[in-house]
């Protein structure tokens, strides 16, 4: 839970909401083919379930009322990693701030695999 107060009162976000929103907007990035698990817990329940969350890849951290978020993607092969990675940051940065009005510190992005069509 990302908690907030300012002279209004306080506001509190799910980290669930912000995982699916960050989830939905990068997988539909040109070049991503996938999101990949970063944690054991995502490991788990995706092997349990057998399908695949908005949040798999995501984590989302508040640090002194800004937002730190980790990505983990796969790329397709043949693709300029540059150019994806720089579209998913500041795709990602945008949506944040513009749906929730948080600043974003840092969009961090690894790409764990490559895949072929």
């Amino acid at each position: 839970m990302i908690r907030l107060e300012n002279h209004l009162g306080v506001t509190e976000i799910s980290h669930d909401y912000f995982a699916n929103l960050i989830g939905k907007v990068s997988s539909e990035c040109f070049g991503v083919s996938g999101m990949m698990v970063s944690s054991p817990a995502q490991g788990l329940r995706s092997m349990l379930f057998k399908k695949d969350a908005m949040d798999k890849g995501v984590r989302v951290r508040n640090i002194g009322g800004k937002l730190i978020v980790d990505l983990h993607i796969s790329v397709m092969y043949g693709v300029n990693i540059s150019a994806i990675v720089k579209s998913i940051v500041n795709k990602v940065r945008y949506t944040i701030e513009e749906a929730t009005g948080l600043s974003v510190s840092k969009v961090n992005v690894y790409v764990d695999s490559m895949k072929t069509e």
